[in-house]
């Protein structure tokens, strides 16, 4: 049968072994065709897990936001194995990653899907918390304009209050501190935010307060990768 596994990558600087287990570099090793966001960082990310790594007698296949249905047609056309590896740019792939496309086809071919052990900083932010991490939504990036991007938090925040549902979301680096600005001015001041920065990594700070207690911080987030978590059915004492 056809095998393909989901590797995970390093969140950011720091230890490999700290983040990857041994078991899962393992079976790293003995792959030689990927799908990949980015040849360049997953050769330097192999070298990293192998100094030694036969990059020369690897097979990458790009996968990102302008690949067609006909290159990955192309792609598994061209497969001359039974077993291939999906490498996230950082994390685990096929979560908020383009690498979901890739495993759907996977499985209506009736491959094999082995998901390898890493980290999902998605995750590690509700295990950090402290929020409801038995029900929780996902909901990706907000809008990018400021009426639509605060109008967006007070519909989760809303949500958050009536399901006590954890709302977890993202933003790119450079925008960070913009969508900090929003959430401490639209949200009531009893609702908890969460700001997890650089997880996994030296820089790691995650950190839980209400709103009105946020209104007098000023998070160094700016350019760093973070996920904001939301909680608006915990009461603040």
């Amino acid at each position: 049968m056809n095998k393909i596994f989901l590797i995970p990558n390093m969140l950011g600087k720091g230890d490999i072994n700290f983040v990857i287990p041994k078991g899962v570099q393992e079976e790293i090793k003995a792959l030689r065709y990927f799908f990949v966001e980015n040849i360049r960082t997953t050769r330097r990310y192999l070298k990293k897990i192998d100094p030694e790594f036969p990059i020369d007698d690897c097979h990458f296949f790009e996968i990102n936001t302008h690949t067609t249905q006909q290159d990955i047609d192309f792609y598994f056309s061209n497969l001359s194995t039974k077993v291939v590896g999906i490498i996230s740019e950082s994390g685990v792939p096929a979560v908020a990653d383009p690498g979901a496309h890739i495993v759907a086809i996977a499985h209506k071919k009736g491959w094999q899907v082995i998901p390898l052990v890493g980290p999902s900083s998605i995750l590690l932010a509700l295990m950090a918390s402290g929020m409801n991490g038995q029900n929780f939504s996902f909901v990706g990036y907000l809008p990018k304009d400021k009426i639509l991007r605060e109008k967006k938090i007070k519909h989760l925040e809303n949500i958050s209050r009536k399901l006590n549902q954890t709302q977890i979301f993202i933003e790119t680096p450079y925008r960070n501190r913009l969508l900090y600005e929003s959430l401490v001015h639209t949200c009531a001041p009893d609702t908890r935010l969460c700001i997890a920065k650089e997880i996994s990594t030296p820089e790691e700070n995650i950190l839980t307060l209400p709103i009105f207690k946020w209104q007098k911080q000023k998070p160094d987030i700016h350019k760093k990768n973070v996920i904001f978590l939301l909680d608006a059915f915990y009461k603040y004492m």
